[in-house]
């Protein structure tokens, strides 16, 4: 894959660069402002990006805006934003587009090198990869949610781990369960949801933003 690097302090840049290229693919750009971001992303149009959320000039959220504002020219551009704190509303506005393409990871996991690969690769294929630690924060903050509420303990548990970017055999082994059995779950909790099957839009990702939804 040809991924594009976005973050300010170098040693962790240089991490992940080298993190990447040993997993055999291909850091083709870097960047180290909002700004710079913007301009590797839609020069380079890669397969995907790893974007720090706060970055120069003014270490707010400028890597979050170049994302969004490169993923509103290039539609379902793949990226994985890193943050040093959950921040729900940073998650949101991910999510918002309901295309997939999107990851969002607590710096402090890139350290975990197979957890991190495995993200970036499940975020260019066009899924979702949350963090284990913002999936349960999110969770917890959505838990007022109606919706949210009809749902049995198991369906959240499916939730829970669909939300971290599992596919359905993977739901199921986490949970010993068949990946049929999984599928029933995740066809209920969808009507639950109020989630169509509709070809425009990522019905996984739409269950994912149910955690995000204000009560």
């Amino acid at each position: 894959m040809r991924i594009v690097v976005a973050e300010d302090l170098y040693l962790l840049r240089d991490g992940m660069v080298r993190l990447i290229e040993a997993y055999g693919h291909q850091v083709v750009a870097t960047a180290t402002t909002g700004p710079e971001t913007l301009d590797a992303l839609l020069t380079w149009r890669p397969d995907a990006a790893v974007i720090d959320v706060r970055m120069p000039p003014t270490q707010s959220d400028e890597g979050l805006r170049a994302a969004l504002a490169a993923r509103s020219e290039l539609p379902g551009l793949p990226v994985l934003i890193l943050s040093q704190y959950v921040e729900q509303l940073y998650a949101r506005e991910l999510l918002a587009d309901g295309a997939g393409g999107i990851g969002y990871f607590l710096k402090e996991s890139v350290f975990d090198a197979d957890q991190f690969i495995d993200a970036l690769e499940r975020v260019a294929g066009g899924g979702t990869a949350m963090d284990p630690a913002v999936v349960a924060k999110l969770l917890s903050s959505g838990s007022s949610n109606r919706r949210l509420g009809e749902l049995t303990e198991r369906e959240h548990s499916v939730l829970s781990l669909m939300a971290e970017g599992l596919s359905n055999q993977a739901i199921g082994q986490r949970l010993f369960l068949s990946a049929s059995a999984i599928s029933k779950y995740t066809t209920s909790l969808f009507g639950k949801l109020g989630i169509t099957d509709d070809d425009n839009n990522n019905r996984r990702v739409l269950a994912v933003l149910a955690y995000l939804n204000e009560p």
